[in-house]
């Protein structure tokens, strides 16, 4: 049974989810695909690794970089292998910095020795399914022309989550937000 608890964050209340000493989902409430990993009955208890997950949460908040990551797991049943490898190549984006999907896209055909190119759009299309947002930093993912992309959570919360890291946004003009939501 997963264990469910809440987190109320500047950026609204986030829910996370998980069992047996592992993070298997966090989730701003409302956002895209939330809950998606949640078994039919969770019970709303604080389990040691939601304990570590708001020690976490709340030195992110702060605008500091956590310098460490809560045990995390992954269900296999949404976590495909090239999700996975996706969601794991994330997390070797380095807090307050950027990359294109493009190039999350190469790192994964380097760091799994892929020989045929890695399609940033599925690429893209795994970073949205991440069902532990923020901490595998999913946001930290932007379009090829500097615009802010996609977010399961929203475009606003993406570039305040970009503002609080002070993280390098080519450009993030209204033009390009107006772009990058077509």
């Amino acid at each position: 049974m997963d264990c469910i608890w809440y987190y109320d964050s500047p950026l609204g209340r986030i829910t996370m989810a998980g069992g047996e000493g592992y993070l298997t989902g966090l989730w701003f409430d409302g956002q895209k695909h939330f809950g998606h990993t949640l078994s039919a009955v969770c019970e709303e208890r604080l389990i040691p690794v939601f304990e570590e997950t708001v020690r976490w949460l709340d030195i992110y908040f702060s605008g500091e970089e956590p310098g460490f990551t809560p045990a995390i797991a992954f269900k296999p049943a949404v976590a495909t292998p090239f999700r996975k490898r996706v969601w794991e190549t994330l997390l070797t984006i380095p807090y307050g910095e950027t990359v294109t999907y493009a190039q999350l896209a190469s790192r994964i055909a380097q760091r799994y020795d892929v020989p045929t190119r890695v399609a940033p759009r599925a690429t893209g299309g795994a970073v949205g399914w991440n069902p532990i947002s923020l901490i595998v930093p999913c946001h930290r993912v932007i379009a090829s022309n500097g615009s802010v992309g996609g977010y399961a959570a929203g475009q606003e919360r993406k570039l305040k989550l970009l503002e609080l890291e002070s993280a390098h946004i080519f450009s993030v003009s209204p033009i390009n937000r107006i772009f990058a939501s077509l």
